[in-house]
């Protein structure tokens, strides 16, 4: 065992986690390779015996329970053509817009957020059709990735929201009132980029419909049918967390089975492997979720045993200001 100040202590852990990161190693391994690193320097060897009661303990919470479930998801759309469907259905309403292109991108971004609550799979699922579609239409690369880019953030904001969840546990907050409160600031920076787009667009003389296409009132509903069921999934899940009819772990079970069910029936995916391919990608993201927050767990019981949590508090109380 080393004998270090806390402060010496704090800036060696804080040193090992960044150098870890620069490494491109994941986050979760990082947090629990440098957390453990200080707690060994300090306490010895015998800081094992605590390591898996403290990395349990940050993630044995009920609550949770709602992450995979959202994680299912948004890997059920994925993984089946329900992003393009969404795509195109967007694209025949709005092909008439200067720029409606770039609008459906955002629209799509907007919609599949409330799907999946990530922003990583809102950008893949939207970006594998939109980006292509829109260098075929002659926009600037720049425009085509911004707006995938722009729009995968309301993954993070408008609900459900995986991350909302996490904090919601960590502070002790009303998940409910998280989601309710991300509803509207969604809303809004949705409709912000669609205007910036449609000015933007209209100034640069671009237009969705380069190439001549048009579309009859017949083919623009046509397209509605198969986005219809997962709207009224992403309206149902949202109206029995608001109106208390369900916890946040309630209604995400609810929203998974509907939506399984929904792309296995539509899509007819009755074949075993394309539902191993759903649920193993929900595994792989939730475990890496689920890591993150045990190990993060880990990292702060290091920085509590290593008297650096306690030792900056103190600091920051003995400062002469009001």
């Amino acid at each position: 065992m080393i004998q270090l100040s806390p402060s010496m202590a704090g800036l060696t852990v804080v040193a090992t986690l960044v150098v870890l990161l620069a490494t491109g190693m994941p986050i979760a391994f990082a947090l629990g390779l440098s957390a453990i690193g200080g707690l060994l320097i300090a306490n010895g060897f015998g800081v094992f015996e605590v390591l898996a009661e403290t990395m349990f303990a940050g993630i044995a919470n009920l609550a949770y329970v709602s992450i995979p479930m959202f994680v299912l998801m948004g890997a059920a759309v994925a993984a089946t053509p329900a992003g393009k469907d969404l795509y195109e259905a967007l694209d025949r309403w709005l092909n008439r817009v200067p720029g409606g292109l770039v609008l459906s991108n955002i629209g799509a971004c907007a919609i599949f957020a409330g799907m999946t609550g990530s922003s990583p799979a809102t950008c893949a699922a939207i970006g594998k059709m939109g980006i292509p579609e829109m260098l075929k239409r002659g926009y600037p690369s720049s425009v085509a990735t911004g707006s995938i880019c722009a729009g995968g953030t309301l993954g993070i904001l408008i609900p459900p929201s995986v991350t909302m969840i996490v904090y919601g546990i960590a502070t002790e907050t009303s998940i409910g009132r998280l989601f309710l409160a991300g509803v509207l600031p969604g809303l809004m920076l949705t409709a912000m980029f669609m205007a910036w787009a449609l000015f933007d667009c209209k100034r640069k003389g671009f237009r969705f419909d380069e190439q001549g296409t048009t579309f009859t009132m017949k083919d623009k509903i046509a397209a509605l049918p198969r986005v219809t069921p997962f709207l009224l999934i992403i309206g149902g899940t949202l109206y029995v967390l608001y109106g208390g009819v369900a916890t946040p772990s309630e209604a995400a079970g609810a929203g998974a089975f509907l939506t399984l069910g929904v792309v296995i029936i539509m899509y007819r995916l009755f074949r075993p492997k394309p539902i191993v391919e759903i649920f193993s990608s929900t595994m792989r993201e939730s475990v890496m979720i689920m890591m993150i927050m045990a190990s993060a767990e880990l990292f702060a019981f290091a920085l509590s045993s290593l008297f650096i949590t306690q030792s900056v508090a103190s600091a920051i109380a003995s400062l002469e200001v009001n």
